[in-house]
């Protein structure tokens, strides 16, 4: 009989102090069946175990703990085993690729160095000649550089040749892979996009090319066929694409298929028109069993059937684009993405000229789009991401699909979905349009329950405007966090009011509203966190009785993305729809929200020190520098154009009032963004200038000494020790102190609002130091903090500070933070007059 053997260690004044203890099969299975259950038994359920199990009899208590300790120390072995094994997998991987991408750069650099000989041996002959041979040679020079890429002409080709369509399918090929992993075009990598096993993989856009380009390779534990199916479904991952009908299919050799696509994208802004392509897919298997999908626009240059106009639409064209897709060996796939489009940007005004002409955008919303797309499916297969709330990841994936598309539909307004223009107030900042036609939007992102029975729709008011010198990133995440600077709580009452068994309970809402805050439930982030969904509730005040029937909590489905600063020509979006506390899968979604695009970054001048009123010179060190330097992300100059749009149902005898209603809200929004970025953007100031305070308010040295010595003054510690004694050494000590530390206001009859935070306090209230002050002290602090923070405020007036014991406390998103001691001491001025309160939380984490 096979025995498993096992060695155990134990004390015994009579006996060796070591023994070999061996199991029977049965024994060994009736122990795996305890550890599937509870790897970690205590004592009694050993003994009990000893009971219930005969075999297991005459084995000790003590050597049934060893065997449950060595079998977790296997299991994590082999886990960490797994992990190495396929850390191993992904470098080897990687290493393959970045040796064939320094193949492709070398093939680059040998043409670039030929290139340069050819153009001096011109320069060199054009010297000597006389003006007309130099005119020819500056044409032949001109020609030579449009080699790079040549639109051959080709007869007329019928649609029912499938050879003269095989024709145009190799040539696509051919072409796309000279794009993919050859020197079709000139690729440079775009800044930040690092290699390594858990990147996104190699992203570059194109240099001096006709239309618009971007080129992404990475790997993904998906099978090739697999990552092919994903990526032909763009819908799913392309949130620009309105439609992709697949015309035609015929078949090809190789077990391959040509496709006969049109497709429809989302304009953008409310400012020019939507774009649509008539292309040609082909999908087939090189001789080295690599699953290649490429793609092309079908012109009269081309060849084939070139497809008929369609109103609303602008014709784009795709050239040679696609996917690479190659099996890794261990499993997986090394994928090379290909994004090529001239979207006609002539054809569009001017100032928006630059959001067609931008590599940058067509990577971000595309070629990156779509890598991550893949490995997030990867990732949730493997059970790698887990969410909250128990909802499968394709419903989470849908919701966010539903909201942009819903938006998408409301800002482009198209006549086939049933939109039509509502006649203006005489301006034009804000577009009104409604929707009758509720039948237009069945199977799609809208649910019949939220128009009413006895006749109504839909009602969009949208604008669109430009921002000077605001990053996206940063305007947005300030929306989201700061939704009361913006927002109108009785209007949100009125649009949530849809979902309700009598919509129209709220005839329409009152300007100006009553006080309100959110609580942000985070639902669903992506792998890398550019994305993510979450629940947002709104908790109303009611001051009034006329108020206590607004005055309830209601819920928003919310989708923001693109809040990375230091993500290069980024956009950024936050969209949002009321839901009812049952948020069913099958919820219906009227999404409003802001979508912001960033255009060409001009500079006509030096970046200087960048300020963000109170104490934003704190931003000291590498992290300073580093946003302030970097001539790509000169958020200086910045330009960038932002669109809104909210949606409203209305009745047909109310459909006047909620449009006035709607202007008027959208134009409140507006001006409430304008000074919101008024706020946040970027000062520029000379270099004889320096850094702005707020009135009234120290310079930050100042304050930082001032708390530095008060604290001394009053503990007779000191919160660190100086490292310098040079004037900044305070203030940069105190922004980088582990503690969170932060200041607060103590004024009489008004409730304490935080005035500074270091770097370690502006994370524990998940903030920045613009929002800083919208923030309360008694909002963060729980019931039990507020409490001993009142019973020990007269101890602080009088002796100068007072140590508080652990508790819990919220950052401004709602999430709950722990701390293992808090201390509270006042400010002193130079004059000792009190300035300021301050508080320091040691060894906090959120919860």
């Amino acid at each position: 009989m096979a025995l498993v053997m096992h060695k155990e260690k134990h004390n015994n004044n009579q006996m060796d102090s070591s023994k070999y203890v061996r199991y029977t099969p049965e024994q060994v299975e009736a122990l795996e069946r305890v550890y599937s259950e509870c790897p970690k038994p205590s004592s009694l359920r050993r003994q009990q175990l000893i009971r219930e199990c005969p075999i297991l009899s005459n084995i000790e208590p003590k050597q049934i703990k060893v065997w449950f300790q060595n079998r977790r120390c296997r299991e994590k072995q082999r886990k960490e085993s797994s992990r190495l094994t396929t850390v191993n997998r992904k470098l080897s991987a990687m290493n393959k690729l970045l040796m064939e991408e320094n193949d492709r750069l070398q093939k680059q650099v040998s043409h670039l160095v030929y290139e340069n000989g050819f153009m001096k041996n011109k320069l060199h002959s054009a010297s000597g000649t006389t003006t007309d041979t130099s005119c020819e040679s500056v044409v032949m020079n001109g020609q030579h550089q449009q080699q790079h890429n040549p639109t051959p002409q080709h007869p007329q080709r019928d649609a029912n040749n499938p050879a003269g369509l095989l024709a145009i399918a190799e040539e696509t090929l051919a072409e796309f892979l000279s794009k993919a992993t050859g020197t079709a075009v000139d690729w440079v990598q775009m800044i930040g996009m690092k290699p390594g096993p858990d990147s996104i993989g190699i992203v570059a856009v194109s240099r001096n090319t006709s239309g618009v380009a971007a080129r992404a390779c990475g790997l993904v534990s998906l099978e090739p066929t697999k990552v092919a199916e994903i990526l032909k479904d763009r819908p799913s991952w392309f949130r620009d694409c309105r439609c992709l009908d697949v015309l035609s299919i015929i078949p090809a050799g190789n077990g391959g298929t040509i496709e006969l696509l049109y497709m429809q994208i989302y304009a953008p802004t409310t400012l020019a028109a939507a774009r649509d392509f008539w292309t040609l897919r082909y999908t087939t298997t090189l001789e080295d069993g690599s699953l290649v999908v490429c793609e092309r626009s079908l012109t009269s240059s081309t060849g084939g059937p070139t497809g008929t106009p369609s109103p609303s639409f602008v014709r784009a064209e795709m050239l040679p684009s696609g996917f690479l897709i190659r099996p890794c060996e261990g499993g997986g796939s090394i994928i090379h993405i290909v994004d090529h489009v001239d979207l006609d940007a002539w054809s569009v005004p001017e100032v928006l000229r630059s959001l067609y002409e931008s590599s940058k955008i067509i990577a971000q919303k595309m070629t990156v789009a779509a890598l991550r797309h893949i490995r997030q499916i990867a990732q949730e297969a493997t059970g790698e991401i887990q969410y909250a709330g128990g909802r499968q990841p394709a419903v989470l994936r849908t919701f966010s699909q539903r909201l942009c598309r819903g938006f998408n539909d409301a800002v482009n307004g198209f006549a086939d979905d049933g939109w039509s223009l509502l006649g203006s107030d005489g301006a034009e900042d804000v577009t009104i349009a409604i929707n009758s036609s509720p039948n237009k939007f069945l199977g799609s992102q809208y649910n019949t329950s939220i128009f009413p029975s006895f006749g109504g729709g839909v009602l969009c008011a949208k604008a669109s405007m430009l921002l000077q010198s605001v990053p996206p990133a940063l305007l947005v995440r300030f929306l989201r966090e700061h939704r009361s600077e913006w927002a109108d709580y009785g209007v949100d009452a009125y649009s949530a009011a849809c979902l309700k068994a009598s919509p129209y309970a709220v005839p329409c809402a009152r300007p100006g509203g009553f006080p309100s805050s959110q609580v942000i439930l985070p639902l669903a982030p992506t792998v890398e966190n550019e994305e993510f969904l979450e629940v947002v509730r709104l908790e109303g005040h009611a001051y009034s009785p006329e108020d206590v029937a607004l005055a309830r909590d209601m819920f928003l489905l919310q989708m923001c993305s693109g809040v990375d600063e230091n993500a290069v020509g980024s956009c950024a979006q936050l969209v949002f729809a009321p839901i009812d506390e049952s948020f069913a899968d099958d919820a219906p979604l009227l999404p409003s929200g802001f979508h912001v695009i960033p255009l060409d970054a001009k500079t006509d001048g030096p970046a200087t020190n960048r300020t963000l009123d109170l104490a934003s010179t704190l931003e000291v060190g590498a992290s300073s520098a580093r946003r302030v330097n970097e001539g790509d992300a000169n958020s200086y100059n910045l330009r960038s154009v932002l669109t809104i749009a909210f949606q409203f149902t209305f009745e047909n005898h109310m459909r006047d009032s909620v449009a006035a209603m709607a202007r008027q809200y959208v134009r409140g929004v507006v001006s409430s963004v304008q000074r919101v970025a008024m706020a946040i953007a970027p000062s520029r100031l000379s270099s004889q200038i320096g850094p702005k305070a707020l009135p009234g308010s120290p310079e930050a040295q100042t304050l930082a000494r001032w708390i530095f010595q008060s604290y001394r003054i009053h503990t007779g510690a000191e919160i660190f020790r100086l490292e310098s004694p040079s004037g900044d050494a305070v203030l940069k000590q105190l922004w980088n102190h582990p503690d969170a530390i932060m200041c607060c206001s103590v004024k009489t009859n008004a409730s304490p609002v935080f005035t500074f935070a270091n770097q370690a306090g502006l994370d524990m209230l998940e903030t920045t130091l613009v929002a800083l002050q919208d923030i309360m002290l008694d909002k963060i602090l729980d019931e039990a903090g507020r409490k001993v923070l009142c019973s020990e405020f007269s101890k602080i007036m009088l002796q100068g500070f007072a140590f508080l014991p652990a508790g819990m406390c919220a950052s401004s998103m709602g999430r709950p933070v722990s701390y293992e001691q808090a201390v509270a001491w006042k400010v002193v001025n130079d004059e000792d007059s009190n300035h300021c309160l301050a508080l320091m939380f040691t060894n906090w984490s959120f919860v």
